[in-house]
């Protein structure tokens, strides 16, 4: 069907709840959606494309059908286009891909059963415990465990090895009971054994309370040794439990998500915690994101469809488009209640904080950068109310010295790092004087003139997202007009100093953001305004040095620019230039007696 065949179809649509079911001219499903009204939902796909965004586009361009299904509620929607998109995994549903390889526990048997960490399941007889997706936390579980219940770590098999051999470094540390020496019983290593699978299984706690009741019944029946082996377990798994409290939170379990858009990829992350104790942490890289409410609800949703443990709590960093439709839906999953939480305060908004910052350096190492460079440029974009963090940021400062030689400065940051090829200096020519506001209107009207003007390679062609000037509310009101004018999208912003010429807030729509208390993205404003002011003011020094030249030396019969600072480096000053005779000017390299009378004449008015 061609698109107006599509929008007539989808006209005629209900205003229902329903799915609908987008397919191609194979006839296969591209991509599955639900509405509250359908008839509103799906035409809109079929028409203007201006607040589609680039996914949408290419995915409506390849839809030549569409079906739909009726129901009673959206509730009911939502159940329904999750269980069509598990069975189908259409193209363009799908923002997380389940991919990421598993990890077991593996507890062998025989006599001297042994406990490790592998990849996949095997038909071996085994009994395994899992699936964990974190690969580091299984390892560093196993690691734990063979050390607190001083399991062997080594190659040995047993019964074959078993009292053959001196005991191995972790035997002789106490790290391990020497099977290889025959330090331990065939009977006493199988209860070891099984106190540590069950501490596998069943958690610290767990473990603490079985073993805290034999060590108590051990002590009442005078088996003070084995009392004591128990009392030094109990004492490392609450020693283990101490070192893990580093990251922790007041509550059963919780999963923390926080998704960190970039301008052409962004990262969905979650942080889990159960038994209070963080145990696993994911993240994807996908592509960037139009609608961060609307994504976060689908980003969630799938990713409860590849997990089947949801917690009792949900910490989120920002705004879920149809939240508690979502809860709703995970509660049913659940069979409990389900919570979503926005942190404020407190350790959960440390955490939801601690989640961002890891989205954020996964991102950056996906583009070549520095986690804390795109941290600034997310919380920068928070703060000025950005979709996106600004990749391209152009700065400008007006220099001069009381009106005379009037210069502006232009320095570009790219990914939150100077870009200096791209850096610009500009001449004021429109008039004379103090008038900063009316230098600034100048030379970003210059500035957009190269951008539809000159050809493509030229870094004028790059349209900035984020324009800060060096200044308050009048230089942005200067600047606001000429993007209206040349028909651009451009934030603009100004930078406020304080009384010791440093940043203090920025400036916009009359009012003042003060962003002091935004760490990182106050460093980077910072540093732009300390980078624009400095390159403005060495292009406005190295003018009003050549001004000086022009109204004296320059003007000397002879006498052009090399010559001129021939001399200044020669004699240092114009003074002593003034001073000397004419055979000392003609020692100066490149003054010739002719130049050296020319000078002596000049500055002597004969």
């Amino acid at each position: 069907m061609t698109e107006k065949e599509l929008r007539k179809k989808a006209m005629a649509l209900p205003m229902q709840p329903g799915v609908y079911i987008m397919k191609n001219k194979d006839k296969k499903i591209i991509y599955i959606g639900k509405a509250k009204k359908l008839k509103n939902r799906v035409s809109s796909y079929f028409g203007s494309h201006s607040n589609h965004s680039l996914k949408v586009i290419r995915m409506v361009e390849n839809v030549d059908d569409f079906d739909y299904i009726l129901v009673d509620t959206e509730f009911e929607a939502l159940v329904l286009e999750c269980s069509l998109i598990k069975q189908h995994m259409p193209k363009y549903n799908i923002l997380l891909k389940d991919d990421k390889g598993y990890n077991y526990i593996k507890i062998t048997k025989g006599d001297f059963p042994r406990i490790s960490e592998c990849k996949r399941i095997e038909d071996d007889g085994a009994e395994y415990v899992g699936p964990y997706i974190s690969g580091f936390s299984v390892k560093q579980a196993v690691e734990e465990t063979l050390k607190i219940f001083k399991l062997p770590r080594c190659n040995k098999q047993f019964p074959r090895d078993y009292g053959k051999s001196r005991p191995c470094l972790n035997g002789f540390m106490g790290l391990c009971s020497a099977p290889c020496a025959g330090r331990i019983t065939k009977e006493e290593y199988n209860a070891n054994t099984r106190d540590a699978v069950s501490f596998l299984k069943g958690g610290s706690k767990a473990a603490v309370r079985e073993m805290t009741r034999r060590m108590n019944e051990c002590s009442e029946n005078l088996q003070f040794e084995e009392a004591a082996k128990l009392r030094d377990r109990i004492r490392a798994i609450k020693h283990l439990d101490e070192r893990q409290k580093v990251v922790s939170i007041n509550v059963p379990e919780e999963d923390v998500f926080a998704l960190v858009n970039g301008k052409k990829k962004a990262c969905f992350e979650v942080i889990r915690f159960e038994n209070g104790r963080l145990t696993d942490d994911e993240f994807w890289i996908i592509d960037s994101v139009d609608d961060m409410p609307a994504a976060r609800f689908e980003l969630i949703e799938r990713y409860y469809a590849m997990r089947s443990r949801i917690p009792s709590r949900i910490a989120v960093d920002g705004d879920v488009e149809d939240e508690e439709l979502l809860r709703q839906f995970l509660e049913k999953q659940r069979g409990k209640k389900t919570e979503f939480i926005h942190p404020q305060k407190g350790e959960h908004l440390s955490i939801v904080k601690l989640c961002v910052q890891n989205a954020s350096e996964h991102l950056a190492q996906s583009e070549g950068r520095l986690g804390r460079e795109f941290t600034a440029l997310e919380e920068l974009a928070k703060l000025l109310g950005l979709p996106k963090p600004p990749e391209y940021i152009e700065s400008y400062d007006i220099s001069h010295t009381f009106g005379a030689d009037n210069v502006a400065g232009m320095v570009v940051f790219h990914n939150g790092r100077p870009m200096k090829s791209a850096y610009k200096r500009f001449s004021v020519k429109g008039f004379d004087g103090q008038n900063d506001v009316g230098s600034m209107n100048e030379v970003l009207t210059r500035r957009f003139d190269h951008y539809y003007n000159d050809e493509e390679g030229s870094t004028f062609k790059i349209l900035p997202d984020l324009i800060l000037l060096d200044g308050g509310q009048p230089q942005v009101n200067a600047v606001l007009p000429v993007i209206e004018k040349m028909g651009l999208n451009v934030p603009v912003f100004g930078m406020v100093k304080d009384g010791k010429h440093r940043t203090r807030a920025i400036a916009f729509g009359g009012g003042e953001i003060e962003i002091n208390s935004h760490r990182s993205a106050f460093t980077l404003v910072s540093d732009i305004q300390e980078e624009v002011h400095r390159f403005a003011i060495s292009y406005h020094h190295k003018k009003h040095k050549k001004s000086t030249l022009s109204s004296s030396l320059l003007s000397i019969e002879g006498i052009g620019e090399a010559k001129a600072k021939a001399l200044l480096k020669h004699f240092k000053t114009v003074s002593k230039i003034k001073e000397s005779t004419v055979d000392e000017l003609a020692e100066c390299p490149s003054i010739s007696k002719k130049n050296a009378e020319s000078i002596y004449k000049f500055f002597h008015n004969m």
